[in-house]
């Protein structure tokens, strides 16, 4: 008698699938970075301070924050292809009007919806990678999904740069409009209906607006400290996203399905990773708003000679990512972790004493290394991470892991606008310096090498089975 065939052995090969998910993350990355770069051209069409503009990539992060707590729940009740293709059209839209913009505030509300979209492309290609790729095959499928994915980043900063000096910057927003329609065709014709293992719970409405409100509060507090405005206000905002995030604490204890399922950290990978990837991902979300700036403002580059020294981090992440699958079997994710965490920090320390008669060639060799690093430590945290979690609970795991992902970026680019900020007020001149930039990369590198301790906490057979690495074990 015949067995019936499972349903994944209907599923396409995990590379193309991969890819496919990656086509969103590529539109979603290059965005990133090509307008980091058009930055400072942006802030004088708007007639505000560079650092000021920070809250154009903080107002789409926070939107990411506060609606990627949702993705899971969406995703299995709508369906996880329907919303994933939804995303993206969401994505397109706001990337319309952030190219009609005339104004911070209107740019403001275009990133919001565009994060909107946004929201819902990460964790739930996520989602798609983890219920249809075998265990065995998952470190590679992540590889897979993120070449494409730093293909953005690479491609993004010297285009964003050719961009600025030869056409008009809005153009920056029209690209994703293309990337957006090959992307949404090929997940409607590609990517097959994944069923849910089980039946979705109610939708926790309460839960929705008690953690949007707590991560909106305490992420526009951040930013309202560090554009200098009313101090008062940031008290406030800071207090309500506390009560807020207070009650929401209380309120996940007593809900049988919370929209963020926090019991989920009580898992030794996924706790551990949360932990360490958290403190990391502050240097690597301020990495892209003060390299720009630094290159533009502190050395006087053109944005076009800015892009081509920033997109060395992005081939750096490409070079590594082919690599990562290769080294975790060898070293294992315990000992990979706490070396290449050291490495990762220390390399964006040594940014804080670039300086303009530096040779070219030697920037951009180190920021090849610093990118392979932070490639190489965000790899294992992806993977490691969903080590211990059960199937079912997958969709619950990458809402609460994608969105403080998001969030930790966010700070990360907060803090940098705030310590510019500080610098630039202790000294008493409008325009941020070299000394400000150094300053302000040697403190957030601190926070990331903070992590170490976290990554000596792994087990040290952590993920044998994902990498094929077999730790020795004692006698």
């Amino acid at each position: 008698m015949s067995v019936p065939a499972s349903p994944v052995q209907a599923f396409p090969d995990y590379r193309v699938t991969s890819l496919i998910v990656a086509c969103a993350i590529f539109m979603e990355q290059m965005d990133a970075t090509v307008l980091a770069t058009a930055l400072p051209t942006m802030a004088r069409d708007f007639h505000v301070t560079a650092p000021s503009m920070s809250i154009a990539i903080t107002s789409y992060l926070l939107m990411l924050a506060v609606l990627i707590p949702a993705s899971g729940a969406m995703a299995d009740r709508f369906g996880v292809k329907r919303v994933f293709s939804a995303s993206i059209g969401v994505f397109v839209a706001g990337s319309i009007l952030c190219a009609w913009t005339s104004s911070l505030p209107f740019m403001v509300a275009a990133r919001l919806l565009q994060g909107a979209g946004g929201a819902m492309m990460a964790p739930i290609g996520r989602l798609i990678l983890l219920r249809m790729v075998d265990r065995r095959n998952l470190v590679s499928a992540m590889s897979w999904s993120l070449v494409p994915a730093f293909l953005g980043p690479l491609i993004g900063p010297p285009l964003g740069g050719f961009i600025v000096t030869y056409l008009d910057w809005r153009w920056i927003f029209y690209l994703n409009v293309p990337i957006g329609l090959l992307g949404f065709v090929l997940v409607r014709r590609l990517i097959p209906e994944i069923p849910n293992e089980s039946a979705p719970a109610r939708f926790d409405f309460l839960g929705f607006a008690l953690c949007g409100i707590a991560l909106g509060c305490l992420l526009f507090g951040f930013e309202t400290i560090g554009q200098n405005t009313a101090l008062l206000s940031a008290i406030a905002l800071f207090t309500v996203g506390s009560l807020a995030g207070a009650g929401y604490l209380w309120h996940a204890r007593q809900h049988p399905a919370p929209l963020v399922d926090l019991s989920l950290l009580k898992i030794d990978s996924f706790r551990l990773s949360v932990i360490s990837g958290s403190l990391m991902r502050v240097t690597q979300g301020a990495q892209p708003f003060l390299l720009p700036l630094m290159f533009q403002i502190g050395f006087g580059l053109s944005a076009m000679r800015s892009g081509q020294l920033i997109l060395a981090t992005s081939l750096g992440a490409l070079l590594m990512r082919t690599a990562t699958p290769r080294l975790l079997r060898l070293v294992g994710f315990r000992r990979g972790m706490v070396v290449n965490g050291v490495l990762s920090s220390l390399g964006y320390a040594v940014c804080a004493f670039f300086r303009p008669d530096w040779p070219f060639g030697l920037m951009f060799a180190l920021l090849v290394c610093c990118g392979a690093f932070m490639s190489f430590q965000f790899g294992a945290y992806n993977t490691v991470a969903y080590e211990a979690v059960p199937s079912s609970r997958m969709s619950a795991a990458s809402s609460l892991y994608t969105t403080l992902q998001q969030l930790m970026l966010s700070v990360g680019v907060c803090s940098g606008a705030l310590i510019l900020k500080l610098s630039m007020g202790f000294e008493h001149h409008a325009e941020p310096r070299i000394m400000d930039f150094s300053i302000a990369f040697l403190l957030v590198s601190l926070i990331s090498l903070s992590s170490t301790r976290w990554h000596v906490a792994f087990a040290p057979n952590a993920g044998h089975e994902l990498s094929g690495h077999r730790a020795k074990t004692a006698p």
